[in-house]
């Protein structure tokens, strides 16, 4: 890794929708796609499905495909993708304490 460790995180983890799918991801042990898009409203399936299979490259998230009709697909966090558990609480407890600041009368 070259430069900031905070720049590289944000990199794995940047756009619209990834920190999202790692928080729904976190707290599901596994959880299969359609289920998964039913708790991200806005997102289309072809953003779900980029933002997973990036989140694979980079080994936050694994992915498990059953031989059946019809196809099984569950989505999992990796231990790697599961580290990152301290970090989203604590940026939960951070949003939390900024809405009280922005919206206090």
């Amino acid at each position: 890794m070259e430069g900031c460790p905070v720049r590289f995180a944000l990199g794995l983890v940047s756009g619209k929708w990834k920190l999202r799918i790692l928080w729904e991801l976190n707290q599901q042990e596994i959880i299969r796609f359609n289920e998964l898009q039913r708790r991200l409203p806005g997102i289309s399936s072809v953003m779900l499905s980029k933002s997973l299979d990036e989140l694979e490259q980079c080994r936050l998230v694994h992915r498990e495909q059953y031989p059946e009709i019809p196809p099984k697909v569950e989505y999992s966090l990796t231990e790697l993708g599961r580290s990152i558990d301290p970090a989203l609480k604590a940026l939960g407890a951070w949003g939390a304490q900024a809405y009280e600041q922005i919206h206090a009368n």
